[in-house]
């Protein structure tokens, strides 16, 4: 828990008091990757923009007003999978906020690095880190390689999310932290999940082929 704003994306998302927020996605959509974020009264914080079922590569979250506030862009072609940030609707170097990584090629669970544009290490030393499980919708956001929790989730569900096809999951975010970077984080986690989980379920694909045909 930070004793001081800590801000990326700026310093009017942060507060000095727990912030719980609820995230929730059509799943029944043409469209991957929106979402809408509100406040426990149902109040919109922020809105994710996705990309067209099957093309996962750029989100941007935008404010209350429609306002872009940061685009997230895969990168392509890396030994691990990659997204980096950018401010406002730009992807230029120059607008670069921070970049978040797996940090190994196959995992079970859910543990990926963020790396800060002011970040000197060369990687070698995290800003902050997520581990969890996905699946469940059970992932802690840590200050670095520490014990220091700035936000953790949970799925939420509830009866009227079941009959009208959303997935809804809860976020808790700790006094002092950006909450529209805490959002931004738990959009990249999806959209590596979602990479992944279509990876697997391509590489079963063809097992199912190649042995139905004899191989």
């Amino acid at each position: 828990m930070a004793n001081y704003p800590i801000a990326v994306i700026g310093s009017q998302y942060c507060t000095p008091n727990q912030v719980d927020v609820v995230i929730s996605r059509k799943v029944k959509t043409l469209r991957y990757g929106e979402f809408v974020v509100s406040d426990m009264n149902g109040n919109f914080m922020f809105k994710v923009k996705g990309t067209t079922f099957g093309w996962h590569d750029k989100r941007v979250i935008l404010d209350a007003a429609d306002n872009p506030l940061i685009t997230l862009k895969q990168k392509m072609l890396t030994e691990h999978s990659r997204w980096n940030a950018f401010k406002g609707e730009s992807t230029d170097e120059k607008d670069f906020l921070f970049t978040i990584k797996t940090p190994s090629i196959f995992q079970w669970k859910t543990k990926l690095a963020v790396f800060l544009a002011n970040n000197n290490s060369k990687e070698k030393n995290c800003d902050y880190l997520i581990k969890g499980n996905w699946s469940d919708r059970s992932c802690v956001i840590y200050a670095g390689d520490s014990s220091t929790i700035v936000a953790q989730m949970h799925k939420k569900i509830t009866a009227k999310s079941l009959l009208i096809g959303k997935d809804n999951f809860m976020v808790t975010m700790y006094p002092n932290i950006d909450q529209a970077f805490i959002v931004s984080l738990i959009v990249m986690l999806d959209a590596i999940n979602a990479v992944n989980d279509a990876a697997v379920i391509g590489a079963a694909a063809g097992l199912g082929a190649a042995i139905g045909a004899g191989f």
